[in-house]
């Protein structure tokens, strides 16, 4: 608001004069885009709190079923698959921090990580995510080999649903790192929407990594 003060003209008749009293300060709202994220990623979590009440909810109820069934679980095979993604998760942030520069391409070699893009660290991000699904697949086709197919009993059920459609999540992840990369090259100019869009997929895809954590010790280490 402007704040009239009285003034003397050179004739000495009074005046009044519009001054301010500090400066506009710009304001600053939160991205609608980042919070419709974070307000859907809320519901993804009642969802998958869903999942693990089945699947508590049948353990409990079968547990001689439980303890047989577990012992096909390859538990090595999982931690390893299970850090793949946890570094996954690492990248994608590092993959932020050099769209919050500005920077959405490498500034040096293939080789000096450290001069990486986004676009760079967010083609690595995919290539891991894709390496954890194909190992979710592979360890599904190992359990059905065995004798463990989705409708073999409550516990495979339970099973494959949790993890499942935790792997749904993850392709939609990947497919998501696929068109921030592709933005990127079709923009001219790297702007702050296109910062805003890289931070937001890592929202989701820090989501996906955490959920994954919780159910790979409630599967595989809660036998």
């Amino acid at each position: 608001m402007g704040i009239l003060r009285p003034g003397i003209a050179h004739n000495g008749t009074v005046t009044t004069s519009a001054t301010y009293s500090q400066a506009v300060r710009a304001v600053k709202r939160p991205d609608p885009v980042a919070v419709g994220t974070i307000v859907w990623l809320g519901s993804e979590v009642m969802f998958f709190a869903g999942l693990f009440a089945i699947y508590f909810t049948l353990r409990s109820t079968s547990a001689s079923l439980w303890a047989e069934e577990t012992q096909l679980l390859n538990v090595p095979f999982a931690t390893v698959n299970t850090i793949i993604l946890v570094l996954s998760s690492v990248t994608c942030q590092m993959g932020v921090f050099a769209a919050e520069r500005y920077q959405p391409y490498r500034t040096g070699t293939r080789t000096g990580i450290l001069k990486w893009g986004m676009v760079e660290w967010f083609y690595l991000t995919f290539i891991l995510g894709a390496v954890f699904v194909s190992g979710q697949v592979w360890e599904y086709a190992t359990l059905v080999a065995e004798g463990m197919p989705i409708s073999a009993n409550p516990y495979a059920s339970a099973f494959y649903l949790t993890t499942g459609f935790h792997a749904l999540h993850v392709t939609g992840g990947l497919i998501a790192f696929l068109l921030v990369i592709g933005r990127a090259y079709a923009v001219k100019n790297f702007g702050r929407k296109e910062m805003t869009t890289s931070i937001v997929v890592s929202y989701y895809w820090h989501f996906v990594d955490v959920v994954w954590i919780a159910l790979f010790f409630v599967i595989y280490f809660l036998k």
